[in-house]
């Protein structure tokens, strides 16, 4: 390996402390760029421009990700502002290639019957616990609102008779959200059993923490809802706030809700946000054509 690629590795470790994953993909990265451009007639710390776009080319050739070209591409420019900085070279041969798109994750969710066994296991789990619980998840399910403004709910947001709530998000904006009998009931139960114990004044928030004047905090909420998606047969994994929330909307659009009512909903600024959910939309289409189109494979199988 070039003394300057040993160089700029060491500097990685030493000044930026970089992981040994980090290193290590590094090191495999910027071996097979000196490998491409030896290739060419060029080191890896002398390679110009063009060898440089002709070695990110040749990434896509060769079928790798538009995530592991992304990773070869920061391995690149950092080394080159490394010898930049360092006097070994005067220019940047990277400063002038474009990173690769990455395709944008599809938001990751429960389907309906998942939901119903998370549910259904926090109605089983006694006592308070239980009961928190269950309230969290329906709010969560019923609402789709983050977990963050969740837990700074007051108690004075829900009733018993309450068909709608108020919530205050990201800005310190407000949107009114319905809520479900099903979590009316909930939160109802949760009142009562966070009311007045003996032991000082009831807490100010709808979940209230160990310290009342203070609400459950989010490592409580997790582990709870860890413990939760366990006793469902879930892997704990996959089941967090988000995804509850990812459900809600991913739920609401494939039974007919508008990106613009679903915008409102979730509280977002930016209808664009709201259209990663348009994969159950694509789904729904897709099997609409699969299970009704004359020429579908399934119905020509069954001609």
């Amino acid at each position: 390996m070039d003394p300057r690629v040993d160089a700029f590795l060491e500097m990685l470790t030493v000044e930026r402390g970089a992981a040994r994953n980090t290193i290590d993909s590094y090191t495999l990265d910027l071996d097979d760029f000196a490998e491409f451009a030896a290739g060419r007639g060029w080191s890896a710390v002398g390679a110009d421009a063009e060898t440089c776009q002709g070695y990110m080319a040749s990434l896509h050739a060769r079928g790798l990700s538009a995530r592991t070209a992304a990773r070869r591409l920061s391995a690149l420019r950092q080394f080159h502002l490394f010898l930049l900085k360092e006097g070994v070279r005067s220019d940047d041969p990277t400063s002038q290639l474009d990173t690769p798109r990455l395709p944008r994750p599809l938001p990751k969710f429960l389907d309906e019957a998942e939901v119903d066994a998370l549910l259904a296991a926090a109605i089983r789990k006694p006592g308070r616990t239980g009961v928190l619980g269950r309230a969290a998840l329906e709010l969560l399910y019923a609402t789709g609102m983050r977990i963050s403004e969740m837990l700074s709910l007051p108690r004075a947001a829900v009733g018993a008779k309450a068909e709608v709530m108020i919530i205050k998000g990201k800005g310190d904006k407000e949107r009114m959200v319905p809520l479900s009998a099903a979590a009316r009931e909930a939160t109802t139960a949760l009142l009562a059993v966070t009311g007045v114990d003996g032991k000082g004044p009831k807490s100010g928030f709808l979940f209230p923490g160990r310290d009342p004047k203070q609400p459950l905090t989010r490592q409580a909420f997790f582990l709870l809802l860890k413990q939760i998606a366990l006793e469902a047969g879930l892997d704990p994994d996959r089941v967090s706030p988000h995804v509850l929330r990812h459900s809600f909307a991913s739920h609401m659009l494939a039974r007919g809700a508008d990106l613009r009512s679903l915008q409102m909903l979730l509280g977002h600024a930016d209808i664009s946000t709201v259209q990663i959910y348009t994969h159950t939309q694509t789904e729904r289409l897709r099997k609409l054509v699969e299970d009704h189109h004359p020429l579908s494979e399934s119905r020509m199988g069954r001609r």
